[in-house]
């Protein structure tokens, strides 16, 4: 008879993502989960895989998560820009605020940390970073054609720009104790959008 889960998933799986997020992937040892989720290590194991596959589940219910108010906010009905700048300057913010600073973005770091020799962590940053940038896109396009940006002015172009900048604020607002180093770079680029 197969025994019953004396522990729940979910909350362990949230729990493993928090302690990733704040240490990152190579400085979390199985030891350290099995401490930290309060499971044993056969359990850990047998519902979750080995610690690359919980990682990968964590960065997957963080991408799933994340920002859910992102979609709603670029695509409400009216004008457009003033909604692209909301949400940089809501990164800027996010980037140099003390909580966002100490932790960073889960995808960035896991991009700066694994991105380059870990090939299943790369593919979902790139699925995350398409997403925002389609959103991007998708919300510049509407601004072009209700005459807010210039139709010289390309929108997929811009799209990738913001998503580089809004990374790169986190990347910098991680490292640095000067909130205005981000919110300047957010203002300088969101005036490309004039």
């Amino acid at each position: 008879m197969a025994r019953t889960k004396e522990f729940d998933p979910e909350a362990a799986l949230q729990s493993a993502l928090e302690l990733f997020w704040q240490r990152g992937y190579e400085a979390t040892s199985m030891a350290d989960l099995v401490e930290h989720l309060g499971v044993g290590r056969a359990s850990v194991y047998a519902t979750f895989g080995n610690k690359h596959d919980l990682y990968l589940k964590a960065l997957d219910r963080y991408n799933e998560n994340r920002d859910p108010g992102l979609l709603s906010e670029l695509s409400q009905p009216g004008p457009a820009l003033p909604a692209v700048r909301t949400v940089v300057r809501r990164f800027a913010v996010e980037a140099s605020a003390e909580d966002g600073r100490l932790r960073g973005c889960f995808v960035t770091n896991t991009a700066a940390e694994l991105g380059s020799h870990d090939m299943a962590a790369a593919r979902r940053v790139e699925a995350s970073w398409s997403h925002l940038e389609t959103l991007l896109h998708s919300a510049l396009i509407r601004a072009r054609a209700q005459g807010e940006l210039p139709e010289a002015r390309d929108p997929r172009s811009l799209a990738r720009m913001l998503l580089v900048l809004m990374q790169g604020l986190r990347v910098v607002g991680k490292a640095s104790n000067d909130p205005g180093l981000v919110r300047d770079a957010a203002e300088q680029a969101l005036e490309l959008l004039d």
